[in-house]
């Protein structure tokens, strides 16, 4: 499953992947719970493949922050936890990311950052960071 499946809906904790698409939205599942909800349009909702990090000198896609995740914890979950204090938060996303800017970037997107990639690791998945790129290679071919 791509993240272009996958959801981040305003007031809602965790994610969600889509499962039905409705004449007015759609049907997405929980990955905390498994509860299925039903999505208006009218809902504020961030699709995981829409949303970037913001760096001294670009916007950095979200896949991206996921592999630099990924690749420092072996595939594993986080060292640390979304619960964890500001300083601890902002530490460990820093040994990530260090030139993500601190003025636009606050501990409130780490939190969900590691959160989400938590949940993503424990449903494995990690592998949806990968269909991307192979996407893209077989369209250059």
């Amino acid at each position: 499953m791509s993240l272009d499946k996958i959801l981040s809906i305003s007031g809602k904790p965790g994610l969600y992947k889509i499962v039905a698409q409705t004449r007015s939205g759609f049907v997405a599942e929980s990955l905390i719970d498994k509860k299925k909800v039903s999505v208006s349009i009218h809902n504020n909702i961030s699709v995981l493949s829409e949303i970037a990090v913001y760096t001294m000198t670009e916007e950095l896609p979200l896949r991206e922050v996921f592999k630099k995740i990924r690749d420092k914890e072996n595939a594993q979950q986080t060292s640390i936890s979304h619960k964890d204090s500001k300083d601890a938060l902002e530490e460990y996303f820093f040994g990530i990311l260090s030139d993500y800017d601190e003025d636009r970037v606050y501990a409130s997107d780490i939190k969900k950052i590691v959160q989400w990639y938590n949940l993503l690791q424990k449903h494995d998945m990690l592998d949806a960071l990968e269909e991307v790129e192979k996407v893209a290679a077989n369209e250059e071919e």
